[in-house]
């Protein structure tokens, strides 16, 4: 009846993704007669103009470098329960946000009652083995369920490096000198940063808490690395060798930067952020730890 009335129906940033994470780059996010206002230079697949953003159907937005965003925006997102965070191009790294979540801590309480059963954690954790590896691993004991996918892994190294045309000599670099490591090894440590960035996105906007998690245990980030590792095979190794064998035909630049790139790219066209956090939501919403993983 009223059609392209104000001007929006032509204006708006097209939500993609339905778990309404809108990515924003290179421009100015402010607040005009109460709505929030984008007027970008064109990034990605986006052309240059000035947008209107419905941000009640928006989790979270996702800043990219070259976004400024007003103190007006802060304000409309925090008594809107919306999240924002600042994050590297395509979501490779992630530098700051703001509280966000859903308004009910029914998942981080659930989350807390299966990591403080022995029983059903080591269930988790044997589901989460069985998602990345294709098979329920028979074994109950933590540290043998680790040894197993640990073989399996080695495997997986070697195949996929096979797939890319790498040589490949083995999982091996020293902590201390990472860039000491050989590029196949280098570009692993990148990958792994960045799809440990897209894992953080996700636990946080999942609501769930990254401290408790059920295969690792020491760090402060310890769910989201479980989460991280649930893609290792699928994104991590594919992101890395891809890098490498790119890096070898070009050698211009650096290997670091071309990880970021081609990660980049990957989360954006296979949704990564978005499985991961389909993912939380199976492992701790869809809990039934009587049966089998």
């Amino acid at each position: 009846m009223l059609k392209g009335r104000l001007g929006l129906e032509g204006a708006r940033i097209p939500q993609m993704d339905r778990h309404g994470l809108m990515w924003l780059g290179r421009g100015n996010l402010t607040v005009h007669r109460g709505t929030l206002q984008f007027i970008t230079a064109g990034y990605d697949d986006l052309p240059a103009g000035d947008y209107s953003i419905p941000y009640q159907m928006v989790s979270c937005f996702l800043l990219q470098p070259g976004t400024t965003v007003s103190h007006d925006v802060l304000r409309i997102l925090a008594r809107h329960g919306t999240g924002l965070a600042a994050v590297g191009q395509g979501g490779v790294k992630l530098y700051a946000s703001m509280p966000f979540g859903p308004d009910t801590s029914a998942r981080a309480r659930k989350q807390a009652e299966l990591w403080a059963n022995p029983d059903r954690r080591t269930w988790v954790a044997r589901r989460m083995y069985a998602w990345r590896l294709g098979e329920v691993l028979p074994a109950e004991d933590l540290n043998t369920l680790r040894g197993i996918e640990g073989s399996r892994v080695k495997k997986s190294y070697q195949r996929l490096a096979e797939q890319f045309g790498i040589q490949w000599h083995g999982r091996r670099y020293d902590r201390s000198d990472p860039e000491a490591a050989d590029l196949p090894n280098q570009a692993i440590n990148h990958a792994s940063k960045a799809v440990q960035a897209a894992a953080m996105m996700s636990v946080a906007v999942s609501g769930a808490i990254p401290q408790l998690g059920f295969i690792h245990e020491a760090s402060g980030i310890a769910f989201t690395l479980d989460v991280a590792d649930l893609f290792r095979e699928t994104v991590t190794l594919p992101i890395a060798f891809g890098a490498v064998r790119a890096f070898q035909k070009n050698s211009n630049g650096s290997l670091e930067r071309l990880v970021r790139q081609l990660g980049g790219k990957t989360f954006r066209k296979e949704k990564v952020i978005s499985r991961m956090i389909d993912r939380i939501k199976e492992l701790l919403d869809g809990d039934d730890s009587s049966g089998d993983a």
